[in-house]
């Protein structure tokens, strides 16, 4: 995460914008106050979708459930019915 003073990114807002926009990279701004985190929307959703399918039980289950699955017992990508 990369950390600017509220006057750092005051001076170069939009080149700061793009780098979280371009690389994803979470953008931490200091003020006297406190702190603010900038992220891309891409991540923002990703953060979203993730708490949203956390928030059922029953999907949470079949998460944790695929992910203790041994690669070899999945179906490969040919053999998926998309």
């Amino acid at each position: 995460m990369r950390n600017v003073n509220a006057t750092s990114f005051r001076k170069d807002i939009f080149g700061l914008l793009a780098q979280t926009i371009k690389y994803n990279e979470p953008l931490n701004i200091s003020t006297k106050e406190g702190n603010a985190v900038v992220i891309s929307e891409e991540d923002y959703n990703s953060l979203m979708e993730t708490i949203y399918l956390s928030s059922s039980a029953e999907t949470k289950a079949q998460i944790l459930e695929g992910m203790r699955t041994p690669v070899t017992e999945c179906l490969s990508d040919t053999e998926v019915a998309w």
